[in-house]
């Protein structure tokens, strides 16, 4: 993490004499009343939101240190509930809905919150934050958190925050979706960046999710390159597998300057020589990329192609001669689709190079559907046909039932919008499902005729 820089510091520290010389603290102080914090609250949180904003967009490795100054008495706890909601979704969370480790930062602005003066107000805004930060934290962590706090009151109602109903996962995992979903729209990601293999295994989940989150949303990552290329130089850290991905994540999606392509270029081609293993480790990278929620498209795929040495007699060498033939000649071209056969039939059809290529393939053929409307079905009855070769190259279930899904989603669209069982679009989308869809082995004749079946509608009750 960063020092917060002078000019982000500078604003904060004007709006925190705004509120001491203002006169509505003035009346706050002399009558306590709720309505007159929130005139408060209404006044300057839009001034400390707006630089909150503008920190984690442009400098995202300073906003631990943006939320820390808030814990300023000066501040009179203003913005602090929104802060101890960021810390509650920043942990990392395990297969059982817990935090991989304790979360200092949460533990310090609640602690902070309890101690202040003001609590009795600002209480009233952060009883589920609490409820679901508790929930995956440990007992321990929860009980000495509790009895650091000297006031019994506030003892009394943080106690009273812990559910025995979050014992069970289910019930966790339930929360804290239902908590995250109200934060969707908010940029409060943050990570620290290992230094350590120790750290790298703790740290890395965190790292990766920040880092997915910054390139899904297309936003500048220049601030963070120092962080980013101190990582990647770390010989500590060479032949790890969390070390493999962020090199793939970098090389794919960041713009980097030329000294960055080169410093990465070295690395890369430098670890494909030297560690046996390395294809390994990428290729169950990449399988990982190409089922998340980042896209991964010709341009990501050409970035990285442009750092490899093709000099390197390896299968990362083989893949990207490959995608360079479908970037360039395109996945339904004849040349592409022989190229792809050839590719597929050195490998095993469960190994993972392979897994990567049937992922890869299906990506084109989900982006092709997902845009195309249902003006356009005819396209489709055309591309169909490269669905059928590919499934016929590629012999793999799963591929011919994720294939099949994405069709049948797509012909629901058609069926929906043409209604008209006499007319000329109904009639052709029936005929095409019912010899393709067969043949393809998607439906039964039996389904086939469920699915083109009028739906009675019930009679009302008399």
């Amino acid at each position: 993490m960063e020092k917060l820089d002078d000019k982000y510091l500078n604003e904060l520290r004007v709006i925190k004499e705004a509120i001491q010389s203002s006169e509505i603290l003035t009346r706050f102080l002399e009558e306590e009343e709720e309505e007159v914090y929130v005139e408060l609250k209404n006044a300057f949180e839009p001034g400390i939101d707006d630089i909150f904003r503008r920190v984690a967009a442009e400098r995202p490795m300073q906003m631990i240190a943006f939320e820390e100054e808030l814990l300023e008495d000066g501040y009179e706890g203003l913005y602090l509930p929104k802060v101890l909601g960021y810390s509650v979704l920043r942990g990392e969370l395990n297969d059982n809905w817990k935090y991989f480790r304790p979360q200092d930062h949460f533990k310090e602005v609640l602690l902070k919150i309890a101690n202040s003066p003001n609590f009795d107000i600002i209480k009233q805004r952060i009883g589920q934050s609490i409820e679901v930060g508790f929930a995956m934290s440990s007992d321990i962590y929860n009980t000495n958190l509790i009895n650091s706090i000297e006031n019994k009151k506030v003892r009394y109602f943080l106690e009273g925050l812990i559910k025995n109903k979050y014992r069970d996962i289910r019930d966790r995992k339930i929360a804290y979706t239902k908590y995250a979903k109200q934060f969707e729209s908010i940029n409060y990601r943050a990570a620290d960046f290992p230094q350590k293999v120790s750290e790298l295994k703790l740290l890395f989940p965190g790292v990766k999710s920040f880092l997915h989150y910054r390139l899904n949303n297309k936003m500048e990552n220049s601030s963070l390159m120092p962080h980013l290329m101190q990582m990647v130089q770390n010989e500590n850290l060479h032949g790890q597998e969390e070390h493999v991905h962020l090199l793939g994540l970098i090389g794919k999606y960041i713009e980097l300057n030329d000294d960055e392509k080169g410093t990465l270029a070295v690395l890369l081609n430098k670890q494909r020589r030297e560690d046996e293993l390395f294809q390994v480790k990428y290729f169950k990278f990449l399988e990982s990329l190409l089922g998340s929620d980042l896209p991964v498209d010709d341009v990501a795929d050409q970035r990285i192609s442009f750092l490899l040495d093709k000099t390197i007699e390896d299968d990362i060498t083989n893949f990207y001669r490959l995608m360079d033939i479908i970037h360039s000649k395109g996945y339904i071209h004849e040349e592409a689709i022989e190229a792809v056969k050839v590719f597929y039939n050195q490998y095993e059809g469960l190994s993972t190079i392979n897994g990567c290529l049937r992922l890869r393939i299906f990506g084109y053929f989900k982006r092709l559907i997902e845009n195309l409307t249902v003006d356009e079905y005819h396209e489709y009855f055309e591309l169909n046909k490269i669905f059928t070769t590919y499934m016929e190259i590629f012999d793999n279930q799963k591929f011919n039932q994720e294939v099949k899904d994405l069709c049948m989603k797509y012909v629901k669209k058609l069926i929906k919008k043409y209604t008209d069982k006499r007319g000329k679009d109904y009639q052709d989308i029936k005929k095409f499902v019912a010899t393709n869809f067969l043949d393809m082995g998607f439906l039964t004749s039996k389904q086939i005729v469920e699915l083109f079946k009028t739906k009675r509608k019930r009679k009302p009750a008399s």
